[in-house]
């Protein structure tokens, strides 16, 4: 079958539009964190932990993958939204610590459903603009995690954090608005049909050291982003300023998060994607330590700095991924995914327990240290894929 090199718009707005329906309900834990970290009066290890449990369904994400290589993929995408939005709905009401556990599995359930097919769906319809594609697809995720704090607390505000569970019927219609967009999108029936040629084996043999470079580049970047996305609000609000401020600290975060995610990817297309990921290596720690040793707005500032550059390692990530005409490309998308999860889960979690040992305003020193060993990882891609 000849491969369509044709940028779909519509179908790209499409997907991305579903990665934002989806994403503005996963977004909900870190802007209630502090809430919940006062109602069940637990330490940041335990606070940490909770992110590295939603992302612990992702351990199965290789498999969804090669589920949804034979499968309809859309409908994982359709589906996604519900299962997400129930869960992470109900965080306000949960009665124990078990309970948030629970629904967390269950939110990293719906994001493995999501995330696993879309960036292989937006592959198919991005032609040759791959790049250009992923930054679409991170858009909208980027967007939803700035709406996502402003509408969990706005329902907060509204109806008491045991009364955010009146949200998920809106994840419920997003669901349905979903399958009416996306039903006709098919494009899975090639994969289908020559899945057969290439092993399991053989398909993560050829790609073993390509995995491994970018688990490093996730961990060094992850430590220094999880320790924004996870913690801002509770480090803001450490400093004595309200709940509200570290949310819009958060969204401004997300914001310019966004444009950064948008930009990196179509930047990768002509600049390339080495020379893209190595300029966000250098620039990031740079920004974290001008957003720690300042204050007011020119904290602010950086933070709006900061969002365009760490937030721009994904979609150039997801290029490279799919820039690999793999037959198996959910499920070597589902082994990236896991890995993205995985390991940024844990760095979020060694995040909250340094919280935790030296205090946020040392972390935030240390993980800003700490990202700038991302760099030997990025200059040895170039070694296995000379497309980067």
């Amino acid at each position: 079958m000849k491969e369509n090199k044709k940028f779909q718009t519509g179908n790209v707005i499409t997907i991305s539009a579903a990665h934002f329906l989806h994403d503005v309900y996963s977004s909900f834990l870190a802007p209630i964190l502090p809430l919940l970290i006062a109602k069940f009066n637990m330490s940041l290890s335990l606070a940490g932990l909770l992110t590295v449990v939603q992302r612990v369904p992702s351990l199965l994400n290789p498999f969804v993958g090669l589920a949804a290589d034979k499968l309809p993929m859309r409908y994982f995408l359709i589906f996604a939204p519900s299962v997400t939005a129930t869960s992470m709905s109900l965080l306000g009401v949960a009665p124990s610590y078990i309970f948030l556990v629970v629904l967390l599995l269950f939110m990293g359930i719906g994001a493995s459903m999501f995330h696993v097919p879309g960036p292989v769906m937006m592959r198919q319809v991005s032609g040759d603009r791959i790049g250009k594609g992923m930054s679409f697809f991170m858009l909208g995720g980027e967007i939803a995690r700035s709406a996502g704090p402003l509408v969990i607390l706005g329902a907060v505000s509204l109806w008491g954090l045991e009364g955010t569970y009146k949200l998920i019927p809106f994840g419920l219609l997003a669901s349905l608005i979903l399958y009416f967009k996306l039903k006709n999108i098919t494009i899975s029936d090639k994969f289908k049909r020559e899945e057969e040629l290439v092993s399991v084996g053989k398909t993560i043999g050829d790609l073993k050291l390509l995995f491994a470079l970018l688990a490093g580049i996730i961990f060094f970047t992850a430590i220094l982003k999880g320790s924004l996305t996870a913690f801002l609000p509770t480090y803001i609000t450490s400093k004595g300023e309200s709940l509200w401020t570290g949310g819009i600290a958060l969204s401004i975060l997300q914001i310019t998060g966004a444009a950064g995610s948008f930009l990196s990817g179509t930047i990768s297309d002509k600049l390339g994607r080495r020379k893209t990921l190595l300029i966000i290596a250098f620039a990031s720690p740079i920004l974290m330590w001008m957003f720690i040793l300042n204050s007011g707005i020119l904290s602010f500032a950086m933070l709006l700095l900061l969002g365009l550059f760490i937030f721009g390692t994904t979609p150039i990530l997801l290029a490279i991924i799919n820039d690999n005409k793999s037959q198996r490309p959910s499920f070597i998308n589902g082994i990236f995914i896991t890995i993205n999860f995985v390991t940024s889960g844990f760095a979020v979690w060694l995040v909250g327990f340094a919280g935790d040992s030296i205090g946020l305003e040392n972390t935030y020193r240390l993980t800003a240290t700490l990202s700038i060993f991302s760099i030997p990882f990025i200059l040895k891609l170039s070694k296995i894929n000379n497309r980067v």
